[in-house]
């Protein structure tokens, strides 16, 4: 037989060359893009057997044909640890992506040992724990509940107020995606969420995405969602501008009506201490219930709001004005707290008193006359913030301009009438009841 013998297929080649006595083998040679590749075979039928796989697979296209044995045989391993990973994880990954991942990381390792830093990220990695979206928000406000409650007479890390509204729009957003898990959120969940609330100001929304927020953080420190979590990037997680609150307040005829009916009127009685003292001296509801009748008559001519009643926890004096006096008077010799009920008592009977006289609902209408009508009396921010517990930015910005003088003069002229001082009111462990 004619050595060396080509083998055809098509446009690809093999040449077989005859074995000699210093090489006992036949040999196969061909180019396999564009680099040759030589293999040695005992027999001349075990050559030719090869040569003409070579070439159909050349042919076909096949990179099989470039990898030396030792080569095939690291890449079959390869394909069946692979595998192995597959049925005992789940996870299908391409020996290309396999040798990917590999160099990547062992470029950044930059010579140190891929294991090692494998079990130094697993080390202070947490696993996150796979929670009910509805479980978690309950745990999550059963954790703050005992920041409600006072001790020792301090005031609470928390308003039983905002701690309701923040379990109220926490459980309405579990309800939301029931069956959830935490670690199964998604930015286009959290659109939706807030994209379902179109109908509120952009003040309120404002107000559910800082709630969520913050129940979302709490989720991360319990491992429930992964650090790296990016839900907060969410386009509706996004705070929204929005226009000032149109600010609401009380005239002086109704301010006179309310307290008139408080003071004539046995089953109002327990309101009127607040009204006079959110009207007249300008305390915010949420301060007025915390004090006590020590606080109002231990500084003469003012009321002290302890840094521990107060809003901002910062004291302050405030100075009583001669009406607020006059309706207060019949209280001097009471002692305790003035408000011993929830708010939502307060407002209760307050919304009864108010429908009963036929004046209409202002948000926080008391609090907004005193700084409405002391600004346009005094025309002194400064003055009139010092007695809010507010900025004299937020007073300049908010209250100026929307009263006159001569009727910030009405305001503070509200005076009892003259049966008042005749009236006894109840103690103050049964006024509030």
């Amino acid at each position: 037989m004619k050595f060396p013998k080509v083998i055809k297929y098509r446009k690809a080649e093999a040449t077989i060359y005859r074995k000699s006595k210093s090489y006992p083998f036949y040999r196969v040679a061909a180019y396999v893009h564009g680099k040759r590749h030589m293999a040695s075979y005992p027999t001349y039928s075990a050559a030719k057997e090869a040569a003409e796989k070579l070439v159909r697979d050349i042919a076909a296209g096949s990179q099989a044909a470039a990898l030396t044995t030792g080569q095939a045989n690291d890449a079959l391993a390869a394909l069946q640890r692979l595998e192995g990973l597959y049925r005992a994880t789940g996870r299908r990954v391409s020996l290309l992506a396999a040798a990917s991942q590999y160099a990547e990381a062992v470029e950044k390792l930059k010579g140190h040992a891929l294991n090692a830093a494998v079990d130094g990220f697993l080390s202070t990695a947490a696993t996150v724990k796979r929670m009910d979206l509805g479980q978690a928000v309950e745990e999550f406000i059963n954790s703050r509940a005992h920041k409600t409650k006072a001790e020792n007479g301090k005031r609470p890390q928390l308003s039983v107020g905002y701690a309701y509204i923040v379990a109220m729009w926490l459980r309405e957003f579990a309800n939301t995606f029931r069956a959830q898990a935490v670690c199964d959120l998604t930015k286009e969940l959290l659109n939706a969420y807030i994209g379902s609330h179109s109908n509120v100001t952009a003040r309120t929304r404002n107000g559910r995405r800082s709630v969520v927020a913050m129940f979302l953080k709490w989720c991360v420190r319990q491992d429930y969602l992964p650090a790296s979590q990016r839900l907060l990037e969410a386009d509706g997680m996004i705070h929204e501008e929005s226009e000032p609150e149109a600010i609401e307040f009380y005239t002086p005829a109704e301010l006179s009506s309310l307290l008139r009916a408080g003071s004539e009127q046995a089953e109002y009685h327990h309101l009127l201490p607040l009204m006079a003292l959110c009207g007249l001296a300008g305390l915010r509801l949420q301060e007025a219930a915390r004090l006590t009748w020590e606080d109002v008559f231990r500084v003469e001519g003012h009321v002290e709001v302890s840094r521990t009643k107060s809003k901002t926890r910062a004291r302050r004096l405030v100075a009583v004005c001669p009406a607020l006096a006059a309706w207060l008077e019949p209280y001097h010799d009471c002692t305790g707290p003035i408000w011993i009920n929830g708010l939502e008592k307060f407002h209760s009977d307050f919304g009864v008193l108010r429908e009963m006289l036929g004046i209409p609902s202002r948000r926080n209408g008391l609090c907004h006359a005193f700084c409405t009508y002391h600004f346009a009396l005094h025309a002194n921010e400064n003055l009139t913030a010092a007695l809010a517990g507010n900025s004299p930015a937020m007073i300049h910005a908010h209250y100026k301009g929307l009263a006159t003088r001569a009727e910030a003069e009405k305001w503070f002229a509200v005076l009892p009438p003259e049966s008042a001082a005749n009236v006894i009111p109840l103690p103050a462990s049964n006024a509030a009841q």
